[in-house]
C-alpha cells in the first residue's frame, strides 16, 4: 500500500507552488520568481506526499469522473494515449483498494456528539449566544489594536476569522455588504475535486490542474465532516452514449477515487442502461446528437449550503471571540507614517453612516472579485490580479432531477460542463463560464439561461420548458489572471497569496471546497508577516461550525416530537423538521422554541418549509439586518423561488421590524428594496 501511494506521489512529481509575476502559490514563506526552476518546488511537494504516504496507507474509494472541456481530442475522438494512461492508473487503483482494510476506513467516519445540556440552557436557548452587531461595532471602535484585521466576509475571509480566533489571535473581520453576499452564495453548491480539471490535467499535461484536484479532494471530506448538517454525499451520474465513453469515464473516475485516498467518499461504479434509467427516470435513453444510452458511471461528491456555511463560519468565529461586522465598508487603509506599512483600515458603518478606525498589527485582503480595489488602496500602482468569470445557474422544479442523484452533462455543444442537481426540494442547473465585469449585483443574461436549458434538454426525457425556471442567478468567480489563457474556462481555479511592499497580505482565487486550506495558509502568512504570536496551532481540520456539534442524522425526529405546534395540535410536519435540522443543525431547537414562545409557527410561503420563527432567529443570532439578508442567505428562498419569496416579503418585513425596532419609514424602504432585489432572481421567469 505504501509503495502504491509513493507511486502516486511520483506521478504527481513536478506539481508544486504556482508562481505568476512574483506572486507565490499559497502557503509558502519564500518568494519565487517566474524564472526559477520548478524542480525545488516539486521536491517539496513530493516530500510532503511521501511523508503523508508513510503515515496514511491508501483508503477506500472516493468519487470521481472525467468530463468537461480541454484542448485535445473531442468527445468522439478520444486520445488513445489518454485512454491507455487512465486505464493503467485505474487498474493500479483497484489493486491498491483490494488491499485496504475496510474497518480502518470506516472508523474515520465516526461523528462525536455533544450533549444538548452543554449547548442550551434550561429554556432551550444558547448558553453562548453571539454578540449583537451593535456590540461588535462598539468593540471594533474601542479595541486599541487587533492582531489581525481581515477585509472581506466571504468563504475565505470568514474561514480565516474562525481559524485565527481558534488559534487565540485577537481577530476582526469586516464585510462591506452581508456575509456571503457575493460569490460565496452563488456557487454550484458542490464540494468537489473537479472532474473536469482532472481531465484537463491529463489532456494538457497540466500539473497545476492535477495539484488542484489532489488538494480539493483532500479538503472535500473535511468540509462534509465540519458542517454535517449543511452537507451530504451526492452520487452524480455521467451518462454514456458511445461505447468508448464507458471505459473512458470509468477509468477517469477510478483515478479520481485514487487521488482522494483515505479522504475518499463512496467508490464509483458502472450502471447498465436499465439501472441508470431506474435510478434517474428522467434520463433520456436516446440522445439525438450522441446515440443510444450505453450505461452510466456514477461517482460521489459532496453537496452543501454555501451561503449558510459562510454565515456560520462568521458565527463560529464570533463565538470564539472574533469581532465580526457585516455592512462595514473599508473606505481607506491606515499606514504607519514612518514606514508606510499598512496598520489598519478606516471603516464606515453603512447602517448608520458613521466612520471609525480599526487598527491591527496585520491586515489581510480577502475580498474575492474586489481584491484589486483594496490592493490599490495600499499601492496605487498594483497591477490587476483578478480575471472575473461569470457563472449562471437556474432553478427548476424537483421533477427535473431525482432527490438522491445528480447528473453531469460532460460536454455541451460548445464544450462546457453543466450540472443538474437536486437541492432544497428543487433542481438547480448550471453553470456557464464566461468573461464578466465586476459588479455587486450581477444578473443572468437570457443567452446564458437559454444555453443551460438547451444543454440539459439533450439528456432529459422530460419536456424542458422556459416557464419552469423559478429563479436564476449569477455569481462572479475571482479567477487569477493569466495573459496566456484565451478564455476564463481555461484558467486554473487555484489560489494565490501575496504580500505587497506595504505589508498588505492578499489571498485570492481558489474554490469553495478548498476554503479551509486557503484560510489556514492565509493565517500562516499573516502570522509570519505580522510577527504575531498565536496561542495554539490550527484547529480547523476538525472544527465543527455552529450547529454541527449536536447534530446527528436522526435529529429531525427529535425536533418533530419535541415541538409543540402553537396554532394547531399535533407534531411538526416532517418536511419542516428536516428543513430546520438541515439549515440549523442542533440550533433547530432554538427556532422551534421561538415558534412556541411567540406563536411564529406558520410557514412564510405556501409550498415551502420556512417558518416565521426563522426570521426572529436570524435577527437575534445570525446578524440579519434586512429582508435581503434573510430571503437570499439566512434562508435560500430567493434562490429557490422568486415568486414565493415575494409572497413571504411582507411578513418578513413585519417580523424583522419588530425584532430590530424599525419605524414605518424603514419598513416601507425594506419592502421596496426587497422587491427590487427579487427582480435580480426573477429575471427570465414567467409571471
Amino acid at each position: 500500500m505504501l509503495a502504491a501511494r509513493l507511486g502516486l506521489a511520483k506521478a504527481l512529481r513536478g506539481v508544486g507552488p504556482r508562481v505568476e509575476g512574483g506572486l507565490e502559490r499559497a502557503g509558502k514563506s519564500k518568494k519565487l520568481s517566474t524564472s526559477a526552476p520548478p524542480s525545488s518546488d516539486s521536491a517539496v511537494f513530493l516530500r510532503q506526499a511521501e511523508q503523508q504516504a508513510a503515515k496514511n496507507p491508501v483508503g477506500g474509494g472516493g468519487a470521481g469522473g472525467a468530463g468537461g472541456k480541454g484542448r485535445g481530442p473531442g468527445r468522439d475522438e478520444p486520445s488513445p494515449f489518454i485512454l491507455r494512461s487512465a486505464a493503467i492508473a485505474a487498474a493500479g487503483a483497484l489493486a491498491v483498494v483490494a488491499l485496504v482494510d475496510p474497518e480502518e476506513y470506516s472508523s474515520s467516519n465516526i461523528l462525536v456528539r455533544r450533549h444538548p445540556s452543554d449547548i442550551f440552557d434550561k429554556r432551550g436557548y444558547p448558553k453562548r449566544p453571539v454578540p449583537t452587531r451593535c456590540e461588535q461595532i462598539q468593540r471594533l471602535k474601542q479595541e486599541e489594536e487587533f492582531d489581525l484585521l481581515i477585509i472581506g466576509g466571504g468563504a475565505t475571509g470568514t474561514g480565516m476569522a474562525a481559524d485565527a480566533a481558534t488559534r487565540g489571535l485577537k481577530t476582526a473581520v469586516v464585510e462591506a455588504n452581508d456575509f456571503a453576499s457575493g460569490t460565496s452564495s452563488r456557487s454550484t453548491k458542490l464540494a468537489h475535486g473537479g472532474v473536469r480539471y482532472l481531465e484537463k490535467a491529463f489532456k494538457n499535461f497540466d500539473y497545476s490542474q492535477l495539484h488542484l484536484v489532489f488538494e480539493a479532494l483532500s479538503e472535500r471530506k473535511r468540509l462534509l465532516r465540519n458542517a454535517p448538517h449543511l452537507s451530504r454525499q451526492l452520487p452524480i451520474m455521467t451518462p454514456c452514449y458511445h461505447f468508448w465513453e464507458v471505459p473512458y469515464f470509468w477509468a477517469g473516475m477510478k483515478v479520481y477515487d485514487t487521488l482522494a485516498g483515505r479522504q475518499g467518499l463512496t467508490w464509483s461504479r458502472y450502471l447498465t442502461p436499465y439501472e441508470a434509467v431506474r435510478q434517474f427516470p428522467t434520463l433520456r435513453t436516446e440522445n439525438v446528437h450522441e446515440g443510444t444510452l450505453k450505461g452510466s458511471i456514477v461517482y460521489y461528491d459532496g453537496q452543501f449550503n454555501d451561503a449558510r456555511l459562510c454565515l456560520l463560519l462568521a458565527c463560529t468565529a464570533a463565538e470564539e471571540g472574533a469581532a465580526v461586522a457585516n455592512y462595514t465598508e473599508v473606505v481607506d487603509l491606515l499606514k504607519d507614517e514612518d514606514t508606510g506599512r499598512v496598520r489598519g483600515a478606516k471603516c464606515r458603518d453603512k447602517l448608520t453612516g458613521r466612520t471609525f478606525e480599526v487598527r491591527a498589527r496585520q491586515v489581510v485582503n480577502a475580498c474575492g472579485p474586489f481584491s484589486d480595489a483594496v490592493r490599490q488602496m495600499s499601492d496605487p500602482e498594483a497591477r490587476a490580479l483578478v480575471a472575473p468569470s461569470s457563472g449562471v445557474h437556474i432553478t427548476l422544479p424537483d421533477y427535473y432531477s431525482v432527490e438522491g442523484y445528480g447528473m453531469i452533462v460532460p460536454k455541451t455543444r460548445d464544450g462546457r460542463v453543466v450540472f443538474l442537481l437536486p437541492w432544497e426540494g428543487h433542481t438547480i442547473a448550471g453553470t456557464t463560464d464566461s468573461e464578466s465585469e465586476i459588479t455587486f449585483n450581477p444578473r443572468p443574461s437570457e443567452k446564458d439561461i437559454r444555453f443551460i436549458l438547451e444543454a440539459i434538454e439533450d439528456y432529459l426525457s422530460v419536456k424542458v420548458r422556459r416557464e419552469d425556471v423559478s429563479s436564476a442567478w449569477s455569481g462572479i468567480r475571482p479567477l487569477i489572471s493569466n495573459p496566456d489563457s484565451a478564455n476564463t474556462s481555461e484558467l486554473v481555479r487555484d489560489h494565490l497569496i501575496m504580500t505587497d511592499r506595504n505589508g498588505l497580505v492578499t489571498i485570492c482565487g481558489g474554490k469553495w471546497t478548498t476554503y479551509r486550506l486557503m484560510a489556514e495558509q492565509g493565517v500562516d502568512r499573516a502570522i509570519e508577516e505580522g510577527k504575531l504570536s498565536p496561542k495554539g496551532a490550527c484547529r480547523t481540520p476538525s472544527l465543527k461550525v455552529v450547529g454541527g456539534d449536536g447534530y446527528h442524522l436522526g435529529l429531525h425526529t427529535e425536533i418533530a416530537q419535541e415541538y409543540v405546534v402553537p396554532h394547531r395540535p399535533g407534531a411538526i410536519d416532517t418536511r419542516v423538521a428536516k428543513h430546520l435540522t438541515a439549515a440549523y443543525g442542533d440550533r433547530a431547537r432554538v427556532v422551534t422554541r421561538i415558534a412556541e414562545d411567540q406563536g411564529l409557527g406558520h410557514r412564510l410561503a405556501r409550498g415551502h418549509p420556512q417558518l416565521e420563527a426563522e426570521v426572529a432567529y436570524a435577527a437575534r443570532y445570525e446578524y440579519c439586518t434586512g429582508v435581503e439578508d434573510f430571503l437570499a442567505r439566512r434562508t435560500r428562498l430567493a434562490f429557490l423561488d422568486a415568486r414565493a419569496a415575494e409572497q413571504a416579503l411582507p411578513r418578513v418585513v413585519a417580523i424583522l421590524g419588530k425584532e430590530l425596532k424599525w419605524g414605518w419609514f424603514r419598513r416601507r424602504k425594506e419592502l421596496a428594496q426587497g422587491k427590487e432585489m427579487l427582480k435580480t432572481f426573477s429575471q427570465g421567469t414567467t409571471a
